[in-house]
């Protein structure tokens, strides 16, 4: 039996938008769309993970943090990943980002990655 894998949604606004990131991560290069996230702010965190900086090329990374204010958001992609792709999602990030659930200006639920 052939089960189709279920597909996520998950934003996204830093390193998961780099090729080379999604490459590594993934194995594919994730199709996408343009979307905002309302009432955050970007914020940037020192990533020590080895692995992490080499793949993203990058030490310092954003993070979002939840605001409540409507006039704050967060420009970024809504990718399509399987739930496989999404706990491979979940190995790359540190332990500094931790995922929830949220709605998008689009009207789409999505996950991502906040501090």
């Amino acid at each position: 039996m052939s089960e189709h894998p279920v597909e996520q949604l998950l934003f996204t606004y830093g390193t998961l938008q780099y090729a080379e990131v999604q490459l590594d991560t993934f194995g594919r290069l994730l199709a996408g769309e343009p979307d905002t996230l309302p009432g955050y702010t970007i914020d940037y965190v020192d990533i020590e993970d080895p692995r992490v900086v080499d793949v993203s090329g990058h030490s310092v990374h954003p993070v979002i943090r939840f605001t409540g204010n409507p006039r704050d958001k967060v420009v970024g992609r809504a990718v399509h990943l399987t739930s496989d792709e999404l706990d491979a999602a979940d190995e790359y990030e540190v332990s500094l980002y931790r995922r929830v659930r949220v709605a998008l200006a689009s009207g789409r639920e999505a996950w991502v990655y906040v501090g």
